[in-house]
């Protein structure tokens, strides 16, 4: 197809046409699509895929982590790790190369998977904040309340949560409404808002309850410790606490905030938000998956003691798996 006016004149590729619906490729230098390609592919998705790599690693090969907390960051790490290898890879493929043509079966798959490990990766944030909790506020009991047992059951019930959420698409008879070479289910208004409560509005919520509980206690803590020397400065105790939660649920907010607010309230706005912002907060909330390695285990003197061990090679010649990491 060929759009003039007087001062230019633009080529489109309709890539597939439905009734009155067509998607329209925009036509992009080979150049530039190359440059694309190596900036995502290696900087985002090689790097998450790394990232989780080496944190599934460390929890598995070296026996000092094998921690109930540690294994909630281990799941993490897993959802993350997918969500590299084929929810970022996948999703560059339809963002740079616009006419891919999938039945309608792959498409709801497709979709199915990314709902799926985006909600396992979030549900997991939840978990470790309730770790977190029992960790700081009832440390006395800490043991016997969170344990092995525990977090199994707290993994496997976020891996089934965010299956159904997922893949409960494939059973509703979700049509593509607007691009069927995009493969793209974003006009689905009931769907939206309830899967967007059930994968991040309620996980938020119990959070942000969570870590404002163990921020105060925390403070309480540093307090009692602080009244027990002299002086006035606040104390290392705090600072630690107020830093930490505000990378964790500064950095989650930042990266999931905008998509599913823009989500919620597109079909109050008549679906009046284009698609390639939507597409451009989804890839700033798949983002989260890339910086969970960084926030969750990078903050952790031991997982950089093994982190270490790893990328130099040592474990292939030697057994380190009863290294005490510092």
């Amino acid at each position: 197809s060929v759009i003039s006016n007087p001062t230019i004149t633009t080529f489109l590729h309709v890539c597939h046409e439905s009734g009155n619906a067509s998607c329209i490729m925009a036509i992009t230098p080979s150049t530039t699509r190359s440059l694309l390609y190596m900036f995502i592919g290696s900087i985002v998705s090689t790097l998450t895929v790394s990232g989780n790599l080496l944190v599934i690693t460390s929890v598995i090969y070296f026996k000092q982590l094998h921690t109930p907390t540690n294994y909630l960051i281990l799941s993490l790490a897993v959802a993350d790790l997918l969500v590299g290898a084929l929810v970022l890879l996948f999703n560059m493929a339809l963002s740079l190369q616009s006419c891919l043509y999938f039945g309608d079966l792959v498409c709801k798959i497709r979709r199915s998977l990314d709902i799926s490990l985006m909600t396992t990766s979030i549900l997991n944030l939840c978990c470790i904040s309730i770790d977190r909790y029992y960790a700081v506020c009832q440390p006395l009991t800490y043991r016997t309340q969170i344990n092995v047992s525990v977090v199994s059951v707290m993994i496997l019930l976020s891996w089934i949560v965010s299956a159904l959420s997922g893949f409960g698409i494939m059973f509703v008879g979700l049509k593509n409404t607007v691009c069927e070479g995009r493969c793209f289910i974003f006009h689905i208004p009931h769907s939206n808002v309830i899967g967007s409560v059930v994968s991040f509005y309620l996980p938020v919520f119990i959070m942000l309850c969570i870590y404002l509980k163990i921020f105060f206690v925390a403070q309480k803590q540093a307090r009692t410790i602080q009244s027990t020397k002299a002086g006035t400065t606040t104390s290392g105790m705090e600072r630690k606490a107020t830093k930490t939660l505000a990378i964790i649920m500064g950095v989650f907010l930042f990266c999931w905030t905008p998509f599913f607010v823009s989500i919620t309230f597109n079909p109050v706005l008549n679906y009046s938000i284009p698609a390639p912002v939507t597409e451009t907060l989804v890839w700033l909330g798949w983002s989260n998956s890339t910086l969970n390695p960084f926030v969750y285990c990078f903050f952790y003197s031991w997982f950089r003691s093994a982190f270490r061990i790893i990328i130099s090679g040592k474990i292939i010649n030697s057994n380190y798996a009863n290294a005490q990491l510092s």
